[in-house]
Parts: C-alpha cells; structure tokens; sequence
C-alpha cells in the first residue's frame, strides 16, 4: 500500500473538475475530481483537511489520488 499523506485543499474548481492541495510538507499536489473518493458528487471545498496518495507524473509534476476527507 501507497503512503498517505495529509495536506489542505488549496482550492478547487467544480466548473474545471480539478484543484490543488497543499500538502504538509512540498510543493502543492494537483488533483482531479476522478481521484476524489466519495459518495456522489465528488468535490472538495477550500480548507477542507484530506488524505492522499502521491503519485509522480513524468512531465506534469505530481498528483494526488485516492483522495479522502479526515
């Protein structure tokens, strides 16, 4: 199993369907809405705290997935 992290959501954008977190420690982490898992409408608010798997892209920089409130 992936390492967890935890970090805060920067800010994310229903309309564009992707957003950034800032994680605890590094550089903020991309997100996309296919990689929050939740009930319904998937979506992440401004300061919400969540959870994620850091997986490193190759020309895009990183990404989070597996994404999840605490």
């Amino acid at each position: 199993m992936a390492n967890r992290l935890q970090g805060v959501v920067k800010w994310f954008s229903n309309a564009k369907g992707y957003g950034f977190i800032q994680p605890e420690q590094g550089d903020d982490v991309f997100v996309h809405y296919a990689d929050i898992e939740m009930e319904g409408y998937r979506t992440l608010e401004e300061g919400m705290r969540v959870e994620f798997e850091l997986v490193e892209e190759n020309t895009k920089g990183p990404r989070a997935q597996a994404v999840r409130r605490i």
